[in-house]
């Protein structure tokens, strides 16, 4: 929540005499928290985008909340911030409540962000969602805290600069291998081998020992996603949605591989 609109709405619920303070402090979007120092969080709504409600809109209108989008076509992120009264501003404006950007900022940008400015990276947290950069640091957390501590995938290298001892590993076992790209998402360029000729050096990839018997429900394969919002590093704060995601293949182990998703 930008600061000026934390201020300005605790300069309104001090004065217990304005009517105005009833209905902040019942208003949907308002959540209050904190001790001596009271401090208003701005709740999104998602049926806001349906019911298009002005009682909704109210908060963001008064205190002229605004937001860009660069990099990135979100059209769910915007539909939310427009039902919630907020005004998107130009990409290049310097001028803005929230940045939601489809890449990462770089630190001189991050330096240039006032109080009342938020945006929807962390920096580096690819460090995290990046497949080479997990696996490197999966490897360093088990050299720091144990092999037995972090072993949470299976043998898996970085090639082309582990391309010698990926051949070394599969002269022991011929596989399969499965091979994903280090920055892709929702299964795009993954594809399984059985021979390192098959393998195109032209790019970053990481190339993973196939597991063969994995849990299954029912001979089907399935993985479970549970979705957190890392709101803090230092102090970590996570906090875990309510609803989750479980995709279930519709053949079974051994035939070509179709999901579908449920909720959770």
């Amino acid at each position: 929540m930008p600061v000026v609109m934390a201020r300005d709405l605790e300069e309104t619920a001090s004065s217990s005499e304005d009517e105005e303070v009833v209905s902040q402090e019942d208003h949907p979007c308002i959540m209050w928290t904190g001790g001596c120092r009271r401090i208003p969080v701005l709740v999104f709504h998602a049926e806001a985008i349906l019911t298009k409600d002005n009682n909704i809109r109210i908060i963001g209108e008064r205190y002229h909340l605004s937001y860009k989008i660069v990099r990135t076509d979100s059209r769910l992120v915007r539909s939310i911030l427009t039902a919630h009264g907020f005004h998107e501003v130009h990409p290049s404006s310097t001028d803005y409540n929230l940045m939601w950007t489809g890449s990462h900022l770089k630190p001189f940008l991050l330096r240039t962000l006032s109080e009342a400015q938020k945006v929807n990276h962390f920096p580096r947290s690819y460090e995290l969602t990046r497949k080479d950069r997990l696996y490197k640091n999966i490897i360093r957390m088990q050299h720091t805290h144990g092999f037995k501590a972090f072993h949470i995938l299976p043998q898996t290298f970085l090639l082309p600069a582990e391309y010698a001892e990926f051949c070394n590993s599969y002269s022991k076992d011929r596989g399969p291998w499965i091979v994903k790209p280090v920055a892709s998402s929702r299964g795009r360029g993954v594809y399984l081998i059985n021979n390192p000729n098959q393998i195109s050096l032209e790019e970053n990839i990481l190339v993973s020992r196939y597991i063969n018997n994995p849990l299954l429900i029912d001979d089907f394969k399935f993985d479970v996603r549970l979705y957190v919002l890392v709101t803090s590093y230092d102090p970590l704060v996570i906090y875990l949605y309510e609803e989750g995601l479980a995709r279930k293949c519709t053949l079974k182990m051994g035939n070509t591989v179709v999901k579908t998703s449920l909720p959770i």
